[in-house]
């Protein structure tokens, strides 16, 4: 069997590399992320890893691995910050509060089965003073990112409380991952 990435995140690719397991191919699933009306985040990030495993072609032998990280704030999605403004205002609104980070996990085995799985964190930020989160801004650190920040980074130094999945607020929980894998039959290094 070998397992094709359905993402073209360099961290997740990583976080697999920590079990041993290296991708055979990776590809790019054409996936809508928007939230839907009034959908809760953890409905929301099940959906959308789902979404992204079906959404690739999967030939004989080959299971698929697929992920999604999201952060919410009480029932408020915090997606990826795709500017700078966007990644100021998620640290204003996650600054002295906690927060969950949602990632979810989907694997269709070789033989169809799709299973998932969903690691919830929670975290707390420090109260961030105004020059804290211009700098932040400032290392474009946070664009791209869910919740407007970088756990692996330099947020991590934000970081006042954790429960949960390190590898999760990075955007691959292992210990369910790893799960999902050898329920799917994969052998893993």
């Amino acid at each position: 069997m070998q397992l094709v990435l359905a993402s073209t995140s360099p961290r997740r690719a990583d976080l697999l590399a920590r079990l041993g397991v290296v991708p055979a191919r990776i590809a790019a699933p054409d996936v809508d992320e928007a939230p839907l009306k009034a959908e809760p985040p953890r409905v929301y990030v099940e959906r959308v890893a789902r979404a992204k495993a079906l959404a690739v072609a999967r030939a004989p032998g080959e299971v698929v691995l697929a992920g999604d990280t999201t952060i919410a704030l009480g029932r408020r999605i915090l997606g990826k910050a795709e500017d700078d403004a966007t990644v100021r205002a998620m640290l204003g609104m996650l600054s002295g509060r906690r927060h969950h980070c949602l990632s979810a996990v989907c694997v269709i085995a070789a033989d169809g089965t799709l299973r998932t799985r969903l690691s919830d964190t929670i975290l707390a930020f420090k109260p961030l003073s105004a020059a804290e989160i211009e700098a932040y801004v400032a290392s474009g650190e946070g664009l791209g990112k869910a919740g407007g920040y970088a756990i692996q980074g330099r947020a991590e130094a934000f970081v006042r409380f954790l429960s949960g999945s390190h590898s999760g607020v990075i955007g691959l929980p292992l210990f369910e991952t790893r799960a999902l894998l050898l329920a799917a039959g994969l052998a893993l290094g």
